[in-house]
């Protein structure tokens, strides 16, 4: 039955059917096959609205607004500004700066594509004018936009979290380092690019100027609020302070604070539109969720983690050999599927075969997230190439060949994580 599953669920996710849909016939066709089954119709409504029944989830839709209401406030334009004071007078500092403003942005919002959107939209057109490569610009963007799911708050980390009952808080502690490494892995690269090209026809220097006669005083006090959401978000988590739940509400406060009386570019016109923005992305979001936690309790009612756990213990002796085939698997499946139902689906499956290995559960989440944030800029699928596709018309299959070494510097990153647990761990311990 277990098979016939699967395979249903493949052929509908090649046929383009809605990966909710694809989940739910699925989960569906147990029944059809054996009506003595638990999964009726009955059920799988009913296991739908209980799950959805949940504090944690209410986060979700939280930090997607207030990451929709920080874009409007402009608080990306500020970050860069700031970051871009200190670098932009070397021909690496300004695609520095960009990678350094995608980790920031990403500590607000918690999204991969949000974060691409929101520094794309400012960086690529301004870095272009300046002589750096279109391509180029554009496929750092993408690559770089994947911190937004590493660097907590985390939306990957809180579905993680519901679905295996790991600690969200210690997971948000987790992705701390290893969002950290992947920056510094992708700025090397930067660094060793430049450092073999001509960069005479970069014209910087303008830029460099308008910067330093606007004063760091001034840079600093307009890129002040938005240097402390991240301050104030993971600050109360880490301290003990609120939860991840009540992380999101304050997030979304403090933005609408900072829009309407600091930076004055929110109205009741734009809310609207980032309310509206947040239920057209939110709903499918949710939809995905409901269904595939039916889909993860109809394989624990037929006993398939333990079963497969049993079997690859019984067969494979070598931990590290495991973590690779688990690593391989996981970058294929971030390349069809997105990151909601990649990690409701497989980790209920590969958690406990991991653990049978002496794998904590946190460290296994942030693997399974930046795996899946490798699947951002991996066609088919690509979320962060279409969104980068959106911004510059340029095809999908050129930006994918540009992020190219940047992906390579990711894999680096993700192997230091998976075979050195303390990058993960070492806060957490320290923390807890």
């Amino acid at each position: 039955m277990i098979g016939i599953m699967f395979i249903i669920f493949a052929l509908f996710l090649a046929l383009g059917i809605p990966i909710a849909f694809s989940v739910g016939w699925a989960t569906l066709s147990v029944h059809l096959m054996n009506p003595a089954f638990t999964c009726d119709a009955e059920y799988f409504f009913k296991t739908m609205v209980n799950g959805m029944d949940s504090y944690v989830l209410l986060a979700i839709p939280l930090f997607m607004l207030s990451s929709s209401i920080m874009a409007e406030s402009g608080m990306s334009n500020r970050l860069f500004d700031f970051f871009s004071y200190f670098f932009g007078n070397i021909a690496a500092g300004l695609p520095i700066a960009v990678v350094i403003t995608c980790l920031f942005y990403g500590a607000i919002c918690g999204s991969g594509p949000a974060t691409v959107a929101a520094i794309g939209t400012m960086c690529i057109p301004l870095l272009t004018r300046l002589g750096y490569e279109r391509d180029f610009v554009t496929a750092m963007i993408a690559v770089s936009g994947g911190l937004g799911v590493i660097i907590p708050p985390s939306i990957p980390f809180i579905t993680y979290g519901l679905a295996t009952g790991a600690s969200i808080g210690d997971l948000f502690i987790a992705g701390f380092a290893p969002g950290i490494l992947i920056a510094l892995c992708l700025i090397a690269y930067i660094i060793y690019y430049f450092s073999r090209r001509d960069n005479s026809c970069l014209q910087i220097a303008q830029n460099t100027k308008t910067l330093r006669k606007k004063g760091f005083i001034n840079i600093f006090k307009e890129s002040f609020f938005a240097l402390l959401a991240p301050v104030i978000i993971l600050g109360g988590i880490y301290g003990g302070i609120v939860s991840p739940t009540e992380a999101a509400c304050v997030s979304v406060v403090y933005a609408l604070l900072v829009g309407v009386f600091v930076y004055r570019a929110i109205n009741l016109k734009t809310l609207s539109t980032c309310l509206i923005d947040t239920a057209r992305t939110a709903t499918p979001v949710m939809l995905i969720l409901s269904v595939c936690i039916v889909f993860g309790r109809v394989l624990t009612i037929l006993n398939l983690p333990q079963t497969l756990a049993a079997y690859v213990v019984g067969h494979v002796q070598s931990k590290i050999v495991v973590l690779l085939v688990i690593n391989i698997f996981l970058l294929f499946a971030g390349m069809v599927m997105d990151t909601v139902p990649c990690i409701l689906i497989l980790s209920p499956i590969m958690l406990p075969i991991v653990q049978q290995y002496g794998v904590d559960p946190i460290h296994f989440g942030v693997l399974m997230t930046v795996n899946l944030a490798i699947g951002f800029v991996t066609p088919p699928i690509g979320t962060n190439l279409f969104v980068a596709n959106s911004l510059t018309q340029i095809p999908i299959t050129r930006i994918a060949k540009h992020a190219l070494p940047f992906i390579a510097m990711f894999l680096l990153a993700l192997m230091m994580i998976t075979y050195i647990p303390q990058i993960t761990m070492f806060l957490p311990n320290l923390l807890g």
